[in-house]
């Protein structure tokens, strides 16, 4: 019944497409930061069924990074600015709300002042908020701005003890926040039911992404003076290991089964595979272009990563072991692919 109605609905037209997608098993949203611009995509049909306007923005600023609401109907987009990290540039203030049906911004967080809010994280349910809490990077505040998406008002910040916290995981039981703090080359430790900073991890000269793994053992996030993966023991708060990498590693995501973390190269324009077990590099998947982000399916049968140069995203089929992982297609996106996130699976 399900299939028939969302067949007819898609019928008449782009928008009841969309809210199929979400049915059916939820889609792929992928930042556009060279278009302004949110792609809705159909992973299985490896197409984007449309392209969301971040809203009337200033000049070139735009999102880098998104979240999801738990119900998959929301994305949360940031918007930064029109530079990186550190450079000069827009310091953006706000944040918008898309909603994924109507295609429209149907609500904006304003901070007050410019803080460059990048990495949006939708956390798990807590006591109060059973949709859970979305905490986003506040930089040039030196913060994480925590908000209620119930009522999109924020509550309280956390304080990161450094500049430059550019992206956040937080782990699964929502009680840890990690930043990776870009060219201070730290990780700082937070402490989110607390709302302090527990600790400032030195790693290098410069950092960059950052992850955790499926059972919260170990962070991690690369060396962006040598090619390192930097292992960080969350029991310790301290770094547990270096993993030599074939290239400066970028974004990072953990297979579903935790047995594996797939590690973007950008420069490289490949994809490395550790071994979580040895803390090897089993092999590289390459054919790729300027890799940015990695995300999962929620089914654990492939690999997503953002090519910004191309504008396209990459699904790397994940089956058997790591020697047979392959590419299996290109999806066309928009220019400057990054961000990802999967809407309407939780």
């Amino acid at each position: 019944m399900m299939v028939q109605k969302c067949l007819g609905l898609i019928a008449i037209g782009l928008v009841a497409s969309v809210g199929c997608l979400a049915q059916s098993g939820g889609r792929l949203l992928v930042v556009e930061k060279g278009a302004q611009s949110l792609g809705v995509v159909d992973a299985a049909a490896g197409k984007t069924e449309v392209s969301i306007s971040e809203g009337a923005l200033p000049g070139k600023d735009t999102g880098h990074e998104v979240a999801a609401s738990r119900n998959g109907k929301l994305a949360y987009v940031p918007i930064y600015g029109d530079s990186g990290v550190g450079s000069p540039g827009t310091d953006g203030h706000m944040m918008v709300v898309i909603d994924l049906a109507t295609q429209k911004v149907v609500n904006t967080v304003d901070f007050g002042h410019p803080v460059r809010p990048h990495l949006p994280v939708l956390g798990p349910p807590v006591a109060g908020h059973p949709d859970g809490l979305l905490y986003v990077t506040t930089e040039l505040d030196k913060t994480v701005t925590v908000i209620d998406p119930k009522t999109m008002k924020m509550i309280g910040t956390v304080p990161t003890g450094s500049v430059q916290s550019h992206m956040l995981v937080v782990s699964h039981d929502g009680k840890r926040g990690y930043t990776a703090n870009v060219k201070p080359g730290t990780v700082s430790v937070l402490d989110l039911v607390g709302r302090k900073t527990v600790t400032v991890i030195p790693v290098s000269g410069m950092t960059q992404r950052i992850s955790i793994s499926k059972d919260d053992r170990w962070v991690f996030t690369s060396d962006q003076t040598k090619p390192e993966l930097v292992v960080i023991d969350t029991k310790t708060n301290s770094i547990s290991r270096r993993v030599t990498l074939p290239g400066l590693g970028y974004g990072t995501a953990s297979t579903v089964d935790g047995r594996w973390l797939l590690v973007a190269l950008d420069a490289a324009d490949k994809v490395a595979v550790v071994d979580l077990k040895t803390w090897t590099v089993a092999r590289t998947v390459d054919g790729l272009d300027a890799p940015q982000a990695v995300v999962m399916s929620p089914d654990g049968k492939a690999a997503y990563v953002s090519c910004q140069k191309s504008g396209r995203v990459a699904e790397i089929a994940l089956t058997g072991e790591p020697a047979g992982w392959t590419v299996k297609q290109m999806i066309p996106v928009g220019k400057g692919a990054d961000g990802m996130i999967w809407a309407g699976i939780r």
